[in-house]
């Protein structure tokens, strides 16, 4: 087994990398274009506690190395199951994904958590653990757990910067729609 682990800090408050955490995977994201598809399959609020829980199943479209490929069935199309709970008492976003394509020869499980540092930073925790179950000789296993751990770290790499992306067009968004609402109030008003 393997462990990838990574830890980012977004110049943006938990409020709004928990929004747009859900906008991900955009078209405003350039660097997330392998991500096919992304459909919600449940979604629901625990009404004791208030957190949001979403079922997700991420298709993905990444070219693997020839070897590697082979390996695993030439195939360039993966599933990954992703739950996710969002916890707006104690401000925290867990995610948990596990991959479904290989799920035979090899088990992906990654964890990210989001929580604030201050009102305006916010801390990314990525934790992933890769395990080569194929049989048979242990240099080809840790070739594959290494192969796919130096993916992990070059999509991490993307994925923050895409993630910025995201978040600094959503402050846009939030703040055009902000000042459009004290627009309209302000028009109101002076209708009165």
């Amino acid at each position: 087994m393997k462990v990838f682990s990574n830890e980012e800090t977004f110049d943006y408050s938990w409020e709004e990398v928990s929004t747009a955490n859900w906008r991900k995977y955009c078209p405003w994201n350039e660097k997330s274009t392998h991500v096919i598809a992304v459909d919600t399959l449940s979604r629901n609020v625990d009404a004791e506690t208030g957190i949001l829980r979403t079922e997700r199943l991420i298709t993905c479209k990444q070219s693997a190395p020839k070897w590697l490929s082979s390996l695993m069935g030439g195939t360039e199309v993966s599933h990954v199951f992703e739950t996710s709970y969002v916890d707006p008492e104690s401000k925290k976003v867990t995610m948990v994904s596990q991959n479904l394509t290989w799920a035979n020869i090899l088990s992906v499980q990654e964890s990210v958590v989001y929580q604030p540092l201050s009102a305006t930073k916010t801390q990314f925790v990525q934790d992933a653990k890769v395990t080569a179950l194929c049989g048979g000789w242990q240099k080809v296993k840790n070739a594959v757990e290494e192969a796919t751990v130096c993916r992990f770290s070059e999509n991490a790499r993307k994925g923050k910067e895409g993630f910025e992306s995201v978040l600094e067009m959503s402050r846009r968004a939030f703040s055009e729609e902000k000042l459009k609402q004290n627009d309209q109030e302000k028009m109101a008003k002076m209708a009165i």
